[in-house]
């Protein structure tokens, strides 16, 4: 395995980087044609056609509670359409939170748009299915789920066997789930005893999927997924990931009518958009 690097924000740059490989001249064509910030999620629309979705940070963007401190948080609107892809990419690791979640969205589709012209070979996606349903996981393994990932956290009640949520506001859980809350600061202690890790790709915004995965044991399996790792895997495939469930916009315009509305993956899913799951061919 290449020699790789677990700094915050490595796992993007790796991917810009493969994109830009891939697509090459077609970036400089390509423009914004539309984009929704909806409460739930993002989501934009390319000129080529291609659409692609990120998580919506709400809760990073603290100062956007009044007109002049929100025009602070995004001081584009209004005036985004019709800007070079490749722009939202480059400026997606400033530090505002808005600019990353748009330019996570335009790396997703960006890749739908990398699996046409480069059909991968590495890796095989299977399109149709949920993450969930393709995880297996050994009685006598102890799972950390990173992230409030309800499907998730239900079926890991169910199996009761121990396991524990790592979770950056317990809030979030319910009130049956808090014996299982990992606070943050025992993240180092916590994480190298699993054997299977279930990440949330909302980790990707906030810049602690590539510590969480330097933390893991060799021989953990490991599982990222939510629309915002809807984007090629190989950065993720190197430092250790086995399995990226995500999503492929099919349909932008409809899922972006429906993020519009305050919709969730629930509202979208199979209606615009389609569950994946994409795992090293090997």
């Amino acid at each position: 395995m290449e020699s790789v690097t677990y700094q915050p924000g490595d796992i993007l740059r790796d991917t810009a980087h493969e994109i830009r490989d891939i697509l090459g001249e077609t970036l400089e064509t390509l423009t914004l044609e539309r984009i929704v910030i909806g409460l739930f999620f993002t989501g934009v629309k390319l000129s080529g056609g291609a659409g692609g979705l990120c998580f919506t940070p709400i809760k990073a963007v603290p100062e956007a509670v009044c007109c002049p401190s929100s025009a602070r948080a995004m001081p584009a609107s209004g005036k985004l359409r019709g800007r070079k892809a490749m722009e939202f990419v480059d400026e997606m690791l400033s530090g505002n939170p808005l600019k990353k979640t748009m330019g996570i969205a335009v790396l997703n589709a960006l890749s739908v748009m990398c699996w046409k012209e480069r059909p991968p070979v590495a890796y095989s996606i299977k399109t149709g299915v949920d993450a969930t349903d393709e995880v297996t996981i050994p009685d006598d393994d102890y799972v950390v789920v990173v992230g409030a990932i309800i499907p998730v956290l239900r079926a890991m009640k169910q199996r009761n066997k121990p396991f524990g949520i790592l979770e950056l506001d317990p809030l979030t859980l319910k009130a049956d789930e808090m014996k299982y809350y990992i606070p943050p600061i025992l993240a180092p202690e916590k994480i190298p005893r699993a054997g299977v890790l279930i990440i949330t790709g909302t980790t990707l915004i906030n810049d602690t999927l590539e510590e969480l995965l330097r933390m893991r044991k060799p021989d953990a399996r490991v599982i990222v997924m939510g629309p915002t790792a809807s984007m090629l895997p190989g950065a993720f495939f190197r430092r250790g990931c086995s399995l990226l469930g995500g999503v492929i916009v099919t349909e932008p315009d409809r899922v972006l009518d429906v993020i519009a509305e305050g919709g969730s993956g629930y509202h979208f899913f199979e209606r615009g958009a389609e569950r994946v799951v994409i795992r090293p061919a090997y």
